[in-house]
This record gives structure tokens, sequence and C-alpha cells, in this order.
């Protein structure tokens, strides 16, 4: 079951994205499950959920929610490249130390909007930005007390000025009621479906053992 964390969750932990984000603020931070994962699946993890991003379609009320926010974007020139990184924003990229930041050429490409940041064996930071806001999404794996692991996902933001923290709030109830709970069958259901060691046991029969992807 996914739940949502005290801000504490995220700001606890020995990550590296402390050092790069205190002009953020944490908004939300969440748990998600990873039945059956160690210590060493984080990528796996990462892998599994960018998988689901390329070939999982979404639920009817998240499309019609992001073709909503698309099309205002591209009305209002909320997402030109002049508001984007590189334009209004300076990438997060820009402030890490040359090994941190060249971690993020070897991660697994994915169609999202998202841009990496830099990707380790516990955490990994992508980002985006546009007229509203600067959005960092952070990922970080986490022991359980039943000695398995999570992930934790935590959205770092520095809204726009007045604007943005308008928009941040006029968004949040969608972000609650609808696409935290997509996100939460799809990326638990992204575990199980490309991710989880023991996912292909129940097919290979009897001396053979299932590859991760």
């Amino acid at each position: 079951m996914t739940t949502r964390l005290p801000k504490a969750a995220h700001t606890a932990q020995p990550w590296r994205i402390h050092e790069f984000t205190r002009d953020f603020r944490v908004e939300d931070v969440w748990s998600f499950r990873a039945p059956g994962a160690g210590p060493d699946d984080f990528p796996v993890m990462v892998d599994a959920l960018k998988a689901a991003y390329d070939t999982r379609k979404e639920p009817a009320a998240v499309r019609f929610l992001f073709a909503v926010r698309w099309k205002l974007g591209a009305l209002l020139g909320w997402d030109s490249t002049r508001e984007g990184l590189g334009g209004r924003v300076v990438s997060l990229r820009d402030r890490l130390p040359h090994d941190l930041a060249r971690t993020a050429d070897d991660a697994t490409a994915c169609t999202d909007p998202f841009t990496e940041v830099y990707q380790l064996r516990d955490e990994a930071a992508r980002e985006l930005a546009n007229k509203t806001v600067h959005d960092i999404m952070h990922l970080g794996w986490v022991p359980t007390g039943a000695g398995g692991y999570e992930l934790r996902m935590a959205a770092l933001v520095k809204p726009n000025g007045l604007f943005g923290r308008i928009y941040m709030a006029a968004i949040a109830p969608f972000r609650y009621l609808v696409i935290y709970p997509a996100l939460t069958r799809q990326w638990e259901r992204a575990w199980l479906d490309h991710g989880h060691p023991n996912r292909h046991t129940a097919h290979d029969g009897p001396g053979k053992t299932g590859d991760r992807d």
C-alpha cells in the first residue's frame, strides 16, 4: 500500500540531493511497495518505472487532465523553450560536481517530460521546468522494518513567483484525488511486471530461472 509520508521522511535521509536543493521546498513525499526487493534493486526499479511509462496506457481521467494541461501550456506559452531548462531556469545538473552530473549519462532513456540530473545506487533525481515551476522528482531506496526495501518519491518544487504558487495550489486537489492514486497503481504494477526478481518463477518450469529485464 502506498503511503503519503511526512516531509521529514525525505529530509532525514542522507541523500546527496539535499546539497543542491536548499532553495526548493518539499511538496510531497510518498512510499511505494516493492515486494521482494533487495538492497541492489534500485536501478532495476527505476528502469521498471521508465518501461511502464513507455508501454502502459494511463487511466482516462489522468489522460484527460494531462491533455488539458498540455493544451493550456501550448496556448499560453507555459512550456516554451524560453520558459524551460536552459531558458528561464538553470538546470539543477549545472550545480553538481562533474563526477555526480555525469552519472546521468548512463541512465536509461525515457519518453516522459523529465530530464535526468543524476542516478546513484540508492537515489536519483530528474527535473522539469516551465513557466509555473521548477520541479525535481527525487527517488530514493529505503530499507523497511520487514527486511525489504521500498521506493520513496519526493516532489521538490520552486514555484515561479505568485503565479507559480497559485498554480500549485490550484492543481493540488487533482494531484491527490487523481494523479497520485493512478501513479500508485502504475508504479507498484511496474515493479511486479518489469522489476520483481521472481516474476518469471511460476512460468519458467523446473531447472529454469527468469532473467531480469
